[in-house]
């Protein structure tokens, strides 16, 4: 009898694992539509109008850091999908119409290790080599991977204070 509840919290658990990982998804989807103004940001990998504003910058993990400081922001999925890491260098284009359009320049040494996927404060980190390093939820979901898993990631060669990695595999 003792089976049934311990099967059912089990379930629950998996389900409110599954919630907030959606939950998490939705609020990291909105905030890569949503520039710092609240104004709405339409990431465009091709045009045929890219006159504009071109700002270059350094990826910090999340957004790329302008030379005046200023935090744009770069979609999840264009950062998980091109496996950028902390102090990739990003040219911006800001298009006549507001669109942004993204490209790496200059990418910093990397090297890839091992680490487990693990969940706290609402976010997502791989511990490898004794160190915690987040990753993007757009990673998570891409590779489909659970706490718990093995994941290969990337991370700066010459920057051991890097708190951030990108998702090579899951494995």
């Amino acid at each position: 009898m003792s089976e049934l509840p311990e099967k059912q919290v089990k379930r629950l658990k998996s389900l409110i694992q599954e919630a907030e990982t959606n939950l998490a998804a939705a609020k990291e989807l909105l905030m890569s539509i949503l520039g710092d103004d609240g104004q709405i940001v339409t990431p465009v990998n091709s045009r045929d109008d890219v006159t504009g504003k071109i700002i270059e910058g350094v990826f910090d993990g999340q957004t790329m850091v302008g030379p005046d400081g200023k935090n744009y922001p770069v979609p999840a999925n264009y950062a998980s999908k091109s496996k950028l890491v902390e102090g990739d260098i990003l040219k911006l284009t800001i298009a006549s119409d507001g669109g942004f359009i993204y490209k790496q320049i200059g990418p910093v040494s990397r090297k890839q290790i091992i680490g487990t996927l693990v969940q706290h404060d609402g976010a997502y980190y791989v511990e490898a080599q004794g160190k915690e390093y987040r990753i993007l939820l757009a990673s998570v979901t891409y590779f489909r991977i659970n706490v718990g898993d093995q994941v290969t990631i990337i991370v700066p060669e010459d920057n051991p204070d890097a708190s951030w990695a990108a998702v090579e595999a899951a494995l």
